[in-house]
């Protein structure tokens, strides 16, 4: 599963990243425009054709996951959660602090292996491993959203529990981005000759 998601995104960074930049995920968007990567008006336009794309992608993936004998919508779709919804039983603050922390690092991970100083062409890997890394580590615990848009579809489709807590899968990362947006900005900077 981690891998599947990586995998996606590093090679949908090498397909696309020179069109749209990539931007997938409503999350990684605010953080690029904190960080001075991208301009806030486009935010906007951007966030509602990612949550658009996540409800699309969520109802392909229940159309094939429906064609399976003995499919159960309430196995979640792989819908965020804690507490009772959390694939390991973790409680809502952990996975708070787990969704916050892993989404400010992938931003300060995607700031830096973009910045016009790292090495070309290298970016898409970069951040397809950390997202593989990301998962790893955190399926466990909410079955990691880093991205609201990727929880908003299944939320949609799985109802009750997975809307009720899919505030916490826009709060959350949106934080986490603001935090690690402000991060590179302050890491980042090139020091001038004085």
């Amino acid at each position: 599963m981690s891998l599947a998601f990586g995998l996606t995104v590093l090679t949908m960074a090498f397909a696309i990243g020179h069109i749209s930049g990539c931007h997938l995920n409503p999350a990684v968007s605010v953080g690029l425009v904190v960080g001075g990567r991208f301009p806030a008006r486009e935010l906007p336009a951007y966030i509602v054709a990612q949550v658009l794309g996540g409800v699309t992608a969520a109802a392909l993936l229940y159309f094939i996951a429906s064609g399976k004998p003995g499919f159960e919508l309430a196995g979640g779709l792989a819908s965020n959660g804690y507490g009772e919804h959390s694939p390991g039983g973790y409680s809502m603050t952990a996975g708070l602090v787990c969704e916050l922390v892993m989404t400010a690092m992938f931003v300060l991970i995607i700031l830096g292996a973009t910045d016009p100083r790292a090495p070309k062409g290298f970016a898409p890997i970069a951040i397809g491993l950390a997202l593989t890394l990301i998962h790893l580590i955190s399926i466990p615990v909410t079955n990691t959203s880093v991205n609201p848009a990727r929880s908003t579809g299944p939320a949609l489709i799985v109802g009750g529990w997975a809307i009720q807590q899919l505030w916490m899968f826009w709060l959350a990362p949106i934080l986490g981005a603001v935090i690690g947006g402000i991060t590179y900005r302050w890491l980042g900077k090139e020091e001038t000759d004085t």
